[in-house]
């Protein structure tokens, strides 16, 4: 008798054991400050995420990537303000508990995740891209940044991008709600403008420092300075001896209007190729 309840005590430990292994494991939750390929996690303040999206004027016409998209908070959001949207995330539980998360709020159809290397990725058909990085890792990824369609919009988290000033930037006055990341800065990517452009009066040359630029035109044995020199996407605006410029840049192409005696005439220039 004692040898059969050695083995039923036998058996049933065995099977508890089987079990326990074999048990769906328990719902998993990120964890503030949980390492990470190339940094810790910490979410975006959902008062931060908001403002972001707002900042960068988000609309169903856009297509959003997040890079470093961790629980999706971001990516779920402009979703919901009826974005496409992709988050870029390394860690394979946070890519599974975003898509949990997007299917449960109902927006699984518009907010994707994928595991992928920010560093190794392509993401330059976004029109919005989203950052919660630190300054060295931007600074990294700025070419890639730089190198996007103009006008791509790249709104970040408190920190910036190198020397590469923001176009706008917005306080969050509530520190209760967004803690201590309580900045969202906005990049407009330039056009290339930099080198020499001709023109039907003269030679303009251009130095760019990414949203502003200086420059002089060469114009009947004559050098003027331009002044005021600013591109947002492919818009620029400058100007030479108190008359004003804008223009449109398509390619090597500049095209727009200038002030002329209380009235505004078409300019062009074309970019000189060596």
């Amino acid at each position: 008798m004692w040898a059969a309840r050695l083995w039923l005590c036998a058996v049933l430990f065995a099977a508890a054991s089987v079990y326990a292994q074999t048990s769906p494991p328990g719902i998993y939750e990120p964890e503030y400050g949980q390492p990470g390929k190339d940094v810790v996690w910490v979410p975006t303040p959902e008062i931060v995420v908001d403002t972001m999206i707002d900042l960068a004027k988000i609309t169903a016409s856009d297509f959003v990537i997040d890079l470093g998209s961790g629980d999706g908070r971001l990516v779920i959001a402009a979703a919901k303000r009826g974005a496409r949207a992709l988050g870029m995330e390394y860690d394979d539980n946070l890519v599974a508990y975003s898509r949990r998360s997007a299917e449960q709020q109902g927006v699984a159809d518009k907010a994707q995740f994928v595991k992928a290397d920010i560093f190794a990725s392509d993401f330059s058909q976004a029109t919005v891209l989203t950052l919660f990085l630190l300054p060295e890792m931007n600074e990294r990824l700025r070419p890639q940044f730089l190198a996007m369609k103009p006008g791509t919009r790249i709104v970040a988290n408190f920190f910036g991008i190198g020397d590469w000033s923001s176009d706008e930037a917005v306080h969050v006055p509530d520190k209760d709600k967004c803690g201590n990341y309580c900045v969202a800065y906005l990049w407009i990517v330039p056009a290339k403008i930099d080198g020499a452009w001709l023109m039907p009066q003269g030679e303009l040359a251009l130095v760019q420092g990414h949203q502003y630029f200086k420059g002089w035109l060469f114009a009947n044995g004559r050098t003027t300075v331009v002044e005021q020199g600013r591109i947002r996407g492919d818009t620029l605006n400058f100007t030479v001896d108190g008359v004003s410029y804008s223009g449109r840049v398509s390619g090597n192409v500049i095209e727009g209007t200038v002030g002329h005696e209380g009235a505004s005439v078409r300019w062009t220039a074309t970019r000189k190729v060596p």
